[in-house]
């Protein structure tokens, strides 16, 4: 086992399941939408990313393009909710734009995870 590969594949999975932690709920509700949730989502993407500058492959171009899908959306999501004033309560109109581009985000971050799986049952055969 590559500790290597573990690794990257952990903070593949890790990025997918908070983002999904993130947007789970009522799209329209401020009070199912956690902001740490989001800074996390954000932070483990970046890392992600970081992860996948090395790969020269195919593969690889296509998980970087994910990636920095995903991070465009989330840091868009973040920028949003950082000058809606995080300190008062959210519009609804906020919340669910917000929330619909975290989507867009997972969306991203499904399509990666589901790459480096088929990646992983090519290699192994």
């Amino acid at each position: 086992m590559h500790l290597e590969k573990v690794v990257f594949g952990f903070f593949i999975v890790l990025a997918l399941t908070l983002n999904v932690a993130f947007v789970a709920g009522e799209i329209n509700n401020p009070d199912h939408h956690n902001i740490w949730l989001l800074f996390a989502a954000v932070v483990v993407n970046l890392f992600a990313t970081v992860l996948k500058l090395g790969d020269r492959s195919q593969t690889g171009a296509l998980l970087l393009a994910t990636a920095l899908v995903a991070d465009l959306q989330l840091g868009a999501s973040a920028l949003i909710w950082t000058f809606a004033a995080p300190d008062v309560v959210l519009s609804v109109a906020t919340i669910t734009t917000i929330v619909s581009l975290a989507y867009g985000a997972l969306c991203a971050n499904v399509v990666s995870v589901t790459l480096l799986v088929s990646d992983t049952l090519i290699a192994g055969r």
